[in-house]
């Protein structure tokens, strides 16, 4: 059994414990991963350089549990809409790296329509 689909059967079951279903929609999900993705971008603003560092160094507990919440949320997700998360990225990486050719992007930050 993949980790994937061991702590997807966790989260499954914590939220079947508490009789969550019924509120996990695919829009309120949604909703819940933009929130929590803007519980890590919370940690990074107003903050640059040396003292972002520090604040990285200092609170990746913090910043792992927000990014724990993310991570649950597609893994949520991609259950309940029958997407297989590992496949879909894998197809991705693919479909980016030829929008994205090494020979035209290295060291770019432009968007692939600007390359």
């Amino acid at each position: 059994m993949s980790e994937i689909k061991k702590i997807t059967d966790k989260l499954l079951s914590f939220r079947k414990d508490r009789d969550w279903e019924q509120f996990h929609n695919p829009k309120d999900m949604a909703l819940s991963l933009t929130l929590e993705a803007a519980e890590v971008l919370e940690h990074f603003q107003w903050k640059n350089g040396e003292i972002l560092r520090e604040y990285v160094k200092n609170n990746k507990e913090y910043l792992g549990e927000e990014l724990a919440d993310v991570f649950g949320w597609i893994l949520l997700m991609s259950h309940d809409l029958n997407i297989d998360i590992i496949d879909a990225m894998e197809k991705k990486i693919i479909k980016n790296s030829i929008k994205y050719p090494v020979e035209k992007s290295r060291g770019r930050a432009d968007k692939y329509n600007k390359l």
